[in-house]
C-alpha cells in the first residue's frame, strides 16, 4: 500500500482496520478510531463471562451501533485467518483482547499489527499489569502502543504515556487513569501508522519483566508481611476483582478496604486485633507496622464495616490469620 506520500487524514480514511478489542480500554480506543473516521471493517471481541463483575462499556454494542460486523470466536484458526484476509485489513489493532493473535494474522496487515498494553514496556509484560504494579508497590504506571510479534508484548514500541500511582489508587482507579492515556495514543499515533510514518524503537527485554495471570488464591494475606505490602495487595485486588482474604475464627474473610496505621514497629504478634478505630475500622498488627482494616466480608455474607465483624464489643475474634 503506497501510504508515505498521503496526508495523515487521508491515510486514516483509506486504511481499513480490523480491531480485536474488549473491556473499557478497548471501548475507549475504538471510540478514538471511529471519531477520526478510520474505516473499521470488523470487530473481534469476547462474550461477557456471567461469573465476572462487568463494569465496563461494551465494544460489541458500540460496533453494532455503527453497523460494524462483530465476531466472538473462541479461537482464531485457519478458517478465521482466511476470513480476516478477505477483509483486506491495512492495519490490525488489539485493545485489551484477551488472546494472543496468531502470527499468521499479524502478517495480514501491510501497515502492521499493533497492541495497546497497560504498562510501560518492557516492564510488566504479560497479564494483569495494573494489579501486579500495585501488588509490587510501583509509583508509576502507563500505557504502551507497540507492534505485535509472535512473542507477547515484545514488539517495537511506537509510543508511551505515564501517570503517577498514588496511595489512594486501587486497581480500578488506576485502570481508569490509564484508559484516557491509551485512547490518546491511538488518537495521536494511528494517523502516523496509517501514513506509514509511525516512530518505533526496539525493546530491551532484558531490562523488563513478565507476569502471568493472577489467580484468586494469590489474594491470600500473610500478616507476617509489612503493613505496606498487605495494603498494596488489598488495593490491587479489591472490587471489582476477587479480593484479598484471610481467616478469622476459622472462616474465610475478604478484606475490601484497608490503610496503613503504622509503617514500622512491632506492637504485637502478627494478626492480633489491637482495637477499634474511627470510621468502623479495626487496627491489626502486621509483621512490621499496623494495618487499619475498614471494609470486610465473611464468605457468603454481606459486606460491612470491619468492627461489626471483628470487634463486636470484644466478642469477635482476637486475631486473624
Amino acid at each position: 500500500m503506497e501510504a508515505k506520500s498521503i496526508a495523515p487524514d487521508e491515510a486514516v480514511r483509506r486504511a481499513r482496520c480490523v480491531l480485536f478489542a474488549y473491556h473499557e480500554m478497548g471501548h475507549a480506543c475504538m471510540e478514538s478510531m471511529l471519531a477520526m473516521g478510520a474505516p473499521v471493517v470488523a470487530l473481534f471481541t469476547h462474550e461477557d463471562d456471567p461469573n465476572e463483575e462487568i463494569w465496563w462499556h461494551s465494544c460489541a454494542e458500540l460496533a453494532r451501533r455503527q453497523s460494524i460486523p462483530v465476531h466472538t470466536p473462541e479461537r482464531i484458526g485457519e478458517e478465521w485467518i482466511a476470513r480476516i484476509e478477505s477483509m483486506r485489513p491495512a492495519a490490525i489493532y488489539s485493545f485489551y483482547y484477551r488472546h494472543l493473535l496468531p502470527e499468521a494474522v499479524l502478517k495480514l496487515a501491510p501497515l502492521g499489527a499493533y497492541n495497546l498494553h497497560g504498562s510501560l514496556l518492557p516492564a510488566y509484560r504479560g497479564r494483569a499489569p495494573v494489579n501486579w504494579m500495585l501488588v509490587n508497590g510501583e509509583r508509576e504506571a502507563g500505557v504502551t502502543l507497540h507492534q505485535m510479534v509472535a512473542r507477547a508484548d515484545a514488539g517495537d514500541i511506537i509510543a508511551q504515556r505515564a501517570v503517577p500511582i498514588e496511595d489512594s489508587d486501587t486497581a480500578l482507579t488506576l485502570y481508569r487513569k490509564l484508559v484516557p492515556l491509551g485512547a490518546s495514543l491511538i488518537r495521536d499515533f494511528h494517523p502516523l501508522v496509517a501514513a506509514g510514518r509511525a516512530p518505533r524503537r526496539a525493546q530491551d527485554l532484558s531490562k523488563g519483566s513478565y507476569y502471568g495471570r493472577r489467580r484468586p488464591e494469590d489474594g491470600r494475606i500473610d500478616f507476617r508481611w509489612p503493613a505496606r505490602r498487605i495494603f498494596n495487595l488489598v488495593r490491587a485486588v479489591t472490587h471489582p476483582y476477587p479480593g484479598a482474604f484471610c481467616y478469622a475464627g476459622g472462616r474465610k474473610l475478604f478484606v475490601w478496604r484497608a490503610s496503613i496505621g503504622e509503617e514500622s514497629g512491632e506492637r504485637a504478634p502478627a494478626g492480633t486485633i489491637l482495637g477499634e478505630t474511627a470510621e468502623g475500622g479495626v487496627e491489626v498488627a502486621a509483621g512490621e507496622g499496623t494495618l487499619i482494616i475498614t471494609r470486610v466480608q465473611f464468605e457468603g455474607e454481606a459486606e460491612g464495616a470491619a468492627r461489626e465483624f471483628l470487634a463486636a464489643g470484644g466478642k469477635g475474634p482476637r486475631a486473624i490469620v
